[in-house]
């Protein structure tokens, strides 16, 4: 079984691309994870390139940016290839089946942060209060 499951905080904004000949959106972006033990009283975090595609790789690009809580689930895949140099690369890399957005207020989201009120709605959101005519 080839399963991995990750929480961590990204590392730069994701980078978003579109595949020649099918237009599949691709986003690649690394997340920090922190590992369980500390080392002398810091904290070491594992840096882990992960792959994401179709509509996930659009929203990924467009509502998270660095430093946001992420989640990914998907799977670990290895390939390798030749560089330009000559010399055989090998990458290691988790390809996304789910992103999960632990934190908002991406790169285009800053006017949701601008129009929340001390209520932390939106102005164009009324909360609503359904707990008034419960019967239990």
């Amino acid at each position: 079984m080839n399963k991995v499951v990750l929480v961590g905080r990204l590392t730069k904004d994701p980078e978003l691309k579109f595949a020649q000949g099918t237009g599949t959106a691709v986003a690649t972006f690394t997340v920090a994870v922190n590992r369980r033990f500390k080392r002398e009283g810091q904290p070491e975090a594992d840096f882990i390139p992960v792959v994401v595609f179709g509509k996930q790789a659009e929203a990924t690009a467009n509502y998270m940016s660095k430093g946001k809580l992420i989640s990914v689930s998907g799977n670990i895949q290895t390939r390798n290839y030749e560089a330009k140099d000559g010399n055989k690369r090998y990458v290691t890399e988790v390809i996304a089946d789910e992103v999960g957005f632990l934190e908002y207020g991406g790169k285009n989201d800053a006017r949701s942060q601008d129009s929340a009120g001390e209520s932390g709605f939106a102005s164009d959101i009324t909360p609503i209060d359904d707990m008034g005519d419960t019967p239990f």
